[in-house]
């Protein structure tokens, strides 16, 4: 019997009792004080009987809450255990797929560093075995492959530099005129060997000077071109400028492969090129645009971009480069550089690499600078008490002292009226200087280029550069070659192809050929055959039509 039940039958009995006039047990009438004690504890057991009822009910409800809980919770651990469990497969194949991206990575590099480290090496041999190269010829060889480690190492930095979130800006005085007809002359010949246009509009007036971090700028706009040109094969490549309220908008338009829609995001993660099987077969490692967008942004400008499948690209950036007041003094022109007004200056130089202060003296000394040098800073600062000179070049790290005290030394000895330029190949130690209170002027990292150098040294001590001829100019007077006769067309004809296409092992046997086939092209081929081992295709282009 339920508790319920039994507090209905208790229920029941009372109200017979109430009824019931008198009551009758064997034999013998039940006094009403007795009926008043049965009603009561009728009613008693029936209070007590629900009250059971309740609280079982509520215990039961109770009980059954908390196993629902319990199995939602339960379920709830499932759920996270199952959500944990697919992160960690989502975390895992993110992980498989940085490192097979940073393996692919590392081969492109290994092949990046190789190339030129294999020209140095091999014309390095040449120069020691005294061979009959031109030292010009293996100069420029040479130089050109440590230009190309520099800016890999420099690439390599930055990426360090923004995965960490520190990344050093400078403002530096630019001429944006002369900036970026620079950096489309970089690729004329790469376009001009794929028969492709490369054309520079200027929309309006531009200011010749800005401020602006030129090294990250110029490597922006490097960055654009060279894809505009890499991803084009027929038609061409156009750079246009406009510059309005302190704001450079500068489009980079092609007729190359284009971008898919769903790749448009996706080409300037890091490792990406999209999914388009041309864009993946072209050499990169894939993480130009990525830098590209991320300097854009810390410069304070934006990098967007429209594509059309199969007619081309357009990238636009947008910059703040605020114009300067007054013209800069001393900033030198883009000329080749052969001296400067008035008095010779005195320049020291304190390192303790030879071979940099020999680079240095070779450098400045052509220019009529009075150089001198010290290997160590107690020489230096000996030398700079005998010399007394107008700027030192002085490096951080050195064995017996650091680059630093003897700056402040410098400093306190000979005031502000003394230039100082700390030089470093350790980009982390880059400071700006020339604030008033740091005890140098200005920052040079190594390998110190000679544009760079003399820009420093004309903003310091206030020089007014003498610009000569350029090496482009002496080569355009220079007398034309002998045109070969017409058994040689056939050859020139098949090179001028593979120079459209980059094919350089096509064309060394083209040169094999003409040289073999056609008497009295020995000459002629020894002159080509240099300029494709110095990979300048554009001098080798026009040398073919000079000849044919």
């Amino acid at each position: 019997m339920s508790l319920g039940q039994a507090a209905l039958q208790c229920v029941i009995c009372a109200l017979l009792l109430l009824r019931s006039r008198a009551i009758i047990v064997g034999g013998v009438e039940v006094s009403d004080a007795m009926r008043q004690i049965i009603l009561i504890g009728l009613i008693v057991a029936a209070s007590v009987a629900v009250t059971a009822a309740i609280i079982l009910i509520l215990t039961r409800r109770t009980i059954a809450a908390a196993d629902t809980a319990h199995t939602r919770r339960l379920g709830q651990e499932v759920t996270a255990h199952r959500q944990t469990h697919d992160k960690l497969e989502q975390a895992k194949e993110i992980a498989e797929a940085a490192n097979a991206a940073k393996t692919r990575y590392l081969v492109a590099v290994s092949h990046e560093i190789r190339s030129p480290l294999n020209a140095i090496y091999g014309y390095a041999q040449l120069l020691e075995r005294e061979d009959t190269i031109p030292p010009s010829e293996a100069g420029g060889v040479i130089r050109r492959s440590a230009e190309h480690l520099t800016n890999l190492v420099e690439g390599l930095l930055d990426i360090s530099r923004i995965e960490s979130g520190v990344l050093e800006l400078r403002r530096d005085i630019v001429r944006l005129p002369a900036l970026l007809d620079q950096v489309v002359e970089m690729f004329q010949m790469q376009a001009a060997t794929k028969n492709l246009t490369l054309d520079y509009v200027v929309d309006g007036r531009l200011p010749r000077f800005v401020r602006a971090d030129e090294k990250r700028l110029r490597q922006i706009l490097i960055n654009l071109l060279s894809n505009a040109i890499k991803y084009t094969q027929a038609g061409g490549a156009t750079m246009t400028v406009r510059y309005r309220s302190q704001t450079a908008v500068i489009d980079v338009t092609d007729t190359g492969i284009g971008i898919a829609p769903e790749d448009l995001d996706r080409i300037f993660e890091p490792f990406e090129r999209g999914a388009s099987p041309d864009a993946a077969t072209q050499p990169g490692i894939g993480l130009g645009l990525a830098i590209t967008r991320v300097l854009a942004r810390i410069l304070g400008g934006e990098i967007t971009v429209s594509s059309e499948v199969g007619k081309g690209s357009s990238f636009r950036l947008h910059m703040l480069l605020p114009e300067p007041m007054e013209p800069p003094a001393g900033a030198p022109t883009h000329d080749r550089v052969i001296g400067y007004d008035g008095v010779p200056r005195k320049i020291l130089m304190i390192d303790d690499n030879q071979s940099q202060l020999t680079v240095v003296q070779r450098l400045l000394r052509p220019l009529h600078f009075d150089v001198a040098v010290a290997s160590d800073g107690e020489a230096g600062l000996a030398l700079a008490a005998r010399t007394q000179p107008d700027l030192v070049l002085l490096d951080i790290q050195m064995p017996d002292c650091d680059g630093w005290d003897v700056a402040r030394m410098l400093r306190a000895s000979y005031g502000r009226a003394l230039k100082i330029v700390m030089v470093s190949a350790n980009a982390h130690e880059f400071r700006v200087g020339g604030d008033g209170a740091s005890d140098h002027d200005a920052f040079l990292t190594k390998p110190v280029e000679l544009d760079a150098l003399l820009d420093v040294i004309g903003r310091q001590l206030e020089l007014r550069w003498i610009a000569g001829m350029t090496q482009d100019a002496l080569s355009a007077i220079a007398p034309p070659a002998a045109r070969l006769d017409a058994t040689a067309q056939p050859y020139l004809a098949d090179m001028r192809r593979h120079l459209q296409v980059g094919h350089v092992s096509a064309i060394a046997r083209s040169l094999s050929d003409l040289e073999v086939n056609v008497p009295g092209s020995a000459a002629t081929v020894a002159g080509m055959r240099r300029l494709l081992e110095e990979f300048d295709l554009r001098a080798l282009a026009r040398r073919i039509d000079d000849v044919g």
